[in-house]
């Protein structure tokens, strides 16, 4: 696969790091990376947009003093951050104030993002970059415009900047695969990141754009493995998926998930966790987290042993497809 160096299994997500949701104190964000980083995670993941570069900051400070080859980055362009003094509360579902984020998939508005999340970061090298939430889910009508500007414009000037030698990869981060597959055959990529698509609850709306990258050997990162928190929980099913309400249809069907593994002994988020890793074409699995806590968690079911027989009852249960590869 066309990464420059490989990456750890496990990978920090910084939107939490970012308040998504809820604040983080800085001190709190420092000592979930650095624990991070002592356990053994090696990459990090992030974007301007989260936290409008609250995230991106945080993990730079963070990571100042270890040595950049001893950790990957990516991170993400199509959004750039402006001053606003107006803008307060939860936007966009980050709780930070005097800040916004507004599409820009331009060259100039590419290169500008750039630099500033090097800048942020305290880098001099992404290992890899992401074009940020194209797609039909994100732009609507808009979408046609946007897709022939990522493949006329932002694409090729991504090419360039890893051609510069500042990018190792290139690549899309979205949450569905019908533009993955949209842009496939049509510009060649070195990596994808898909968000809570190919996860221990849903096979089904990624069996294409998974079969294709293993064809042309397009790296795959695997974001949201609990579904945004559904599969999270230890002793039952959350309250969101897809970062929305869940609806009482999904939390029937993620209850069956711990009914069935109940007997053998084995944590629903350890499968989750764990699941994605066994696709020939998947390369990290990107988890966020926000806390020591959720990172030892984290650590630990990565770590932990799932018997043959825990995949076995998943499967006789319909709960996996029949295809879908196992640890």
């Amino acid at each position: 696969m066309s990464l420059g160096k490989p990456l750890s299994p496990l990978a920090f997500g910084g939107a939490p790091v970012g308040n998504l949701f809820a604040e983080v104190s800085d001190e709190e964000a420092t000592r979930a990376l650095r624990h991070a980083w002592e356990g053994g995670i090696r990459h990090f993941d992030t974007a301007p947009y989260y936290g409008f570069g609250l995230s991106e900051t945080r993990i730079g400070q963070a990571l100042a003093g270890v040595p950049r080859d001893s950790y990957t980055l990516s991170t993400k362009l199509g959004r750039v951050i402006e001053d606003d003094d107006g803008r307060d509360g939860m936007a966009d579902g980050f709780a930070v104030s005097g800040r916004r984020a507004r599409f820009d998939y331009s060259r100039d508005g590419l290169r500008r993002s750039l630099d500033a999340s090097l800048r942020r970061l305290g880098t001099d090298y992404i290992d890899i970059l992401f074009l940020h939430d194209i797609g039909t889910l994100t732009h609507g009508a808009d979408h046609p415009r946007v897709l022939a500007q990522a493949l006329d414009e932002a694409l090729p000037e991504m090419a360039r900047m890893r051609d510069e030698g500042v990018v190792g990869a290139i690549g899309l981060g979205v949450n569905e695969q019908a533009v993955c597959l949209d842009v496939m055959p049509r510009f060649p990529l070195d990596a994808i990141m898909l968000a809570g698509r190919y996860t221990l609850f849903e096979q089904h709306a990624s069996r294409e754009v998974m079969a294709r990258a293993g064809a042309d050997d397009v790296a795959v990162l695997v974001a949201g493995p609990y579904n945004a928190g559904l599969l999270g929980g230890a002793a039952g099913p959350g309250d969101t998926y897809d970062y929305a309400p869940a609806t009482a249809e999904v939390r029937t069907r993620a209850q069956r998930f711990y009914d069935v593994l109940r007997d053998t002994g084995v944590e629903v988020g350890a499968t989750a966790l764990q699941f994605p890793l066994a696709h020939s074409a998947v390369v990290s699995v990107v988890c966020g987290l926000r806390s020591v806590d959720e990172v030892d968690a984290a650590l630990r079911r990565h770590r932990a042993t799932v018997p043959a027989a825990a995949w076995n009852a998943l499967r006789a249960s319909g709960l996996i497809e029949a295809e879908a590869p196992t640890p």
